[in-house]
């Protein structure tokens, strides 16, 4: 097989998207009913942190084990990587040790830097500009809720990140469209590579502008992980972008509201709206889980009948 690598959420088609979504809640009823599917027995995926996390490493971790395989975890300051090693010579070891690699760093271009001289399948576990496994976790989370996201609207409030870009991606490629509000300062930043403008995606100064009708608001925490020298700054240009029930009340009345994780409750999300009934960032969490299961299955394997 050729290899393929997920670096960004517009190397699959939407037609592989389709499969991803299907055969995901084919390995999620698995799991429920407590059915081994172990597809990529003696396979072996090593991930490489240098960017800490616990979603990432607990969802790719317990994932690799259900399908059968094995992990080796790897962080900058425990492998060669922090002593200054070129990420290509590192690529060219760990890929003849290993079949596939999930990597969580800091800008797109060492992911892609890294994947040009893998031998195996990369996985963008998140990087700068993208974080496409959380946005499969998210569409797989409203799939499952509400149906089809296709001609949906999405409500992005907050700051203009990696979440952000990847909801424009999956926009244009699936075929529904983005409301985003950002304060002034924090937008969408369209000279990344990869993140296009366009009928897929409206903008709005105020976040109850851009959730109303909306079938899905979502956000993320003000300050990411690199920027927490900007907090002040940001705890004072965000203080009118906390999604709270007020806000909720612009979308559509069955409107979903998902938050990547982890969440500060008073800051960009009120804590009514993340343990309220609309609210499914619970099942979207666990949903990394099996959305990684089916994308590191169908880069090793292709699209499975069983």
């Amino acid at each position: 097989m050729t290899i393929r690598h997920y670096l960004q959420f517009t190397d699959l088609s939407a037609d592989e998207y389709a499969y991803l979504f299907r055969r995901a809640a084919q390995i999620k009823a698995k799991f429920k009913r407590y059915e081994k599917h172990q597809t990529l027995a003696d396979r072996t995926l090593a991930m490489i942190f240098e960017k800490a996390s616990t979603r990432t490493r607990v969802s790719f971790e317990a994932g690799m084990y259900h399908l059968g395989g094995t992990v080796v975890n790897l962080t900058a300051q425990g492998s060669q990587l922090g002593r200054s090693e070129p990420i290509e010579d590192t690529a060219r070891v760990i890929s003849r040790m290993v079949d596939l690699v999930m990597i969580r760093t800091f800008e797109q271009e060492r992911i892609e830097r890294f994947a040009e001289f893998s031998r195996v399948p990369v996985i963008n576990g998140l990087t700068n500009e993208y974080h496409p496994c959380q946005i499969v976790a998210d569409i797989f989370t409203y799939i499952e809720h509400r149906g089809a996201i296709q001609g949906k609207t999405v409500a992005w409030v907050g700051d203009g990140n990696n979440m952000a870009n990847t909801w424009l991606q999956a926009a244009k490629l699936l075929g529904f469209t983005v409301h985003v509000s950002t304060p002034s300062g924090y937008d969408i930043d369209s000279t990344i590579p990869g993140v296009e403008l366009g009928d897929h995606v409206k903008f709005f100064k105020t976040p109850h502008e851009a959730c109303a009708g909306a079938d899905l608001v979502t956000t993320d925490v003000w300050t990411s992980m690199g920027w927490e020298a900007e907090d002040a700054a940001r705890q004072e240009a965000f203080a009118d972008w906390c999604v709270d029930s007020e806000m909720m009340a612009c979308a559509k009345p069955d409107a979903l509201f998902m938050h990547c994780l982890p969440a500060h409750r008073g800051e960009e999300v009120s804590a009514d709206v993340i343990d309220g009934s609309q609210s499914v960032v619970w099942d979207e969490a666990e949903n990394r889980m099996h959305g990684q299961k089916a994308l590191m299955e169908f880069l090793m394997l292709g699209q499975l009948d069983d």
